[in-house]
Parts: structure tokens; C-alpha cells; sequence
């Protein structure tokens, strides 16, 4: 397994759920999803095999290496099973911040109920990852206005709507609103 440089720590457990760095193995599936679910991405395009070894090889794989990487990718497990992945990209270092990244393995976003327990527990997970791990301050999301099933989500984890950039994304021949969240220290502390 790949570990990351960063964290000393390398597996995050809750109950039967885990991040582990993010595995090549998992890729190709997390193509698969990706593709399935371009809308909800800033994904412009279809992937193909070859884009996700090039982007395995030239980009995730040297970031287990780096002190300060630019951003943490994760494989999220049930039960040893691969159901999606995520993480945190855009990392700021300087200013202890990152977004929140996730995309859930796709048959698991059809039932509202079943996407709202995975994305809560992860949420939950990557909560620890930020703030015990790498002792950030904040984390945030930019979620696309057609997803109000995750916003709520989201807010039900703790997460503050922030802002919202208006006709920001288009998406289905349309103009899309993108909602800002954030997450802070002192909510995760004030939570425990």
C-alpha cells in the first residue's frame, strides 16, 4: 500500500468503513464512476484507461512522496470493499485549508437514504484526516446547484453554506449556481 508522506497515520477506521491512501487498483472502477456521473464533476470529457494510468503515474503517485502535497486522495472502503473514493485537493499549506473531494461508487447514489449514511460516514472521515492528522483549520466544498440531496448532506455533517456563485457551471444547456461550504476547527472541536 502506498502510503502518504504527510500522514503519519495512513488508515482512517470507523466501524466498518476506512480511507486508505488511494490504490491503482481502484482506478479504473472510480473511471467508471466518473464517467457516469460527469455532470456532477468538473470533469469535462470522458476518461479513458490510458488518461487514469497517465494521471496515476505522473501525478498521484509522486504526491505520496511529498511533504506538503497539493492534494490527498483516498480509496473509501465497506467492509474491505472499494464504494468510492475522495479526498483533499487544492491544499493550501500556508493557510491550513483544503477542499473536500467525493464521489460515491454510482448504484450507491440511486437510494437518497443508502448515498446520505455513506457520504455522512465519510464526511466524517475526512473530518479526522483534517483536523487530527494534518491539524488544518478549515476545509470547504463547492457543490453544483443540481445536488440537493448532498448540500443537505453536507449541512447535516456540520457544514456552512458560505456562499453561492451564481450561473457558474454549465451543465445540461443550462446555467448552474455552485454553493460554497465550510467546515472549521473550531466546529470539529466544538462537536467532540
Amino acid at each position: 500500500m502506498n502510503q502518504y508522506r504527510c500522514l503519519v497515520q495512513q488508515e482512517f477506521v470507523h466501524k466498518e468503513y476506512q480511507l486508505i491512501p488511494i490504490r491503482y487498483e481502484d482506478i479504473f472502477l472510480i473511471k467508471d464512476w466518473r464517467n457516469q456521473q460527469v455532470d456532477i464533476l468538473r470533469q469535462k470529457g470522458l476518461l479513458t484507461d490510458e488518461d487514469q494510468k497517465n494521471y496515476y503515474n505522473k501525478v498521484i503517485e509522486p504526491l505520496f512522496e511529498q511533504t506538503q502535497p497539493t492534494q490527498l486522495l483516498f480509496s473509501y472502503l465497506k467492509d474491505g470493499q472499494l464504494i468510492g473514493y475522495g479526498g483533499l485537493v487544492y491544499v493550501n499549506w500556508m493557510d491550513k485549508r483544503a477542499e473536500v473531494s467525493f464521489l460515491l461508487k454510482t448504484d450507491l447514489t440511486k437510494d437518497k437514504d443508502v448515498y446520505r449514511a455513506l457520504h455522512l460516514q465519510y464526511l466524517a472521515l475526512i473530518k479526522d484526516v483534517s483536523f487530527n492528522s494534518l491539524k488544518f483549520n478549515r476545509i470547504f466544498t463547492e457543490t453544483f446547484d443540481i445536488r440537493p440531496a448532498h448540500i443537505a448532506n453536507l449541512e447535516a455533517a456540520g457544514f456552512v453554506e458560505e456562499g453561492r456563485m451564481k450561473e457558474h457551471i454549465w451543465i445540461n444547456n443550462t446555467f448552474v449556481d455552485s454553493i460554497l461550504h465550510g467546515y472549521l476547527k473550531t466546529y470539529y472541536n466544538a462537536e467532540r
